[in-house]
């Protein structure tokens, strides 16, 4: 039997194993793996899973796709924790769930491009290039997902911030407490700031102070505007007029919303000259080239 032949079966075999291996007709949980989530006590011991699983699977190749993956991260320039990251943006995904589903699909490209350069048959540098390149593009493909998400969060942080900094004021200039007035914006809100204010509610519920949760949520948030507020914030207990630092900080912040969107508009204006310059330029310098090369040809003979 040929190699790529044992190769594609094994493949086949691996794969048809750990999807049957998700079909409780196919693999029966144990008894004590059934009724464990019916303990009184709630979660007892390790749940058992097969040697062929896809539990036992991720198990096995998660450190190895995370050390990968964090190390082509920062080859690629991408220095925030993919960790953070995910934290930052509420995804339901872990690190190594992340980091396993990259190498998966960076498998299943590098086996594309390997059959697509056995079938296509393209010079060698070329094919070189497209074995290679193949999986490291369906990597930096996801990686760059994620970064996106993380930076559109960040930016609908900045967004949001100055009109969710002028309710917090307002209920605390009404009587609200600082821990009041965080819930009740979290939960009358429906955007990014809200639900970064949901789980400081969840922090503090879990035992930490109201300033450790702020300022936990201001790095994970890693926006200098956030980071601010939480300083002002934390004069709570300090202060009796929270609410009209909180109110300077909101026109702050708006004014650098401002900056930005006016730096924005700029850029884009400016953008905008580029085509028209090369579309001036082009026939331009080719309407100059004809009598230039006509000159040069007279003087030559």
């Amino acid at each position: 039997m040929k190699p790529p032949l044992v190769a594609a079966f094994v493949l086949l075999w691996t794969g048809s194993t750990l999807l049957l291996s998700e079909r409780r007709w196919f693999a029966r949980n144990r008894l004590d793996d059934r009724l464990r989530p019916y303990l009184p006590g709630g979660w007892s011991g390790p749940a058992r899973t097969g040697i062929l699983s896809v539990e036992s699977f991720r198990e096995v190749v998660g450190p190895l796709a995370t050390a990968v993956g964090d190390r082509l991260g920062r080859i690629f320039g991408v220095h925030d924790d993919l960790a953070t990251r995910l934290s930052r943006v509420h995804s339901p995904l872990d690190a190594t769930a992340v980091r396993v589903r990259q190498l998966t699909w960076s498998v299943a490209a590098l086996f594309a491009a390997v059959a697509s350069a056995l079938v296509l048959r393209p010079p060698g540098a070329l094919a070189t290039l497209f074995v290679v390149g193949a999986p490291l593009l369906a990597f930096l493909v996801l990686e760059q997902q994620l970064s996106t998400a993380s930076t559109r969060w960040q930016r609908r942080l900045l967004l949001e911030l100055p009109v969710v900094s002028e309710q917090i004021g307002m209920l605390l200039t009404a009587g609200f407490s600082l821990g009041a007035a965080l819930a009740r914006v979290s939960e009358r809100g429906t955007g990014a700031c809200a639900q970064d204010l949901a789980r400081v509610g969840e922090r503090v519920r879990q035992g930490l102070s109201e300033a450790d949760a702020l300022t936990e949520w201001a790095d994970l948030a890693d926006v200098p505007a956030v980071r601010r507020l939480v300083g002002v914030l934390s004069l709570n207990r300090e202060t009796g007029d929270l609410g009209h630092l909180i109110a300077e900080e909101a026109r702050t912040i708006r004014r650098e919303v401002q900056r930005q969107l006016a730096a924005q508009i700029d850029r884009r204006a400016q953008q905008v000259w580029v085509p028209v310059t090369v579309a001036t330029l082009v026939p331009g310098t080719l309407f100059l080239a004809v009598p230039f090369f006509d000159a040069m040809r007279l003087f030559a003979s």
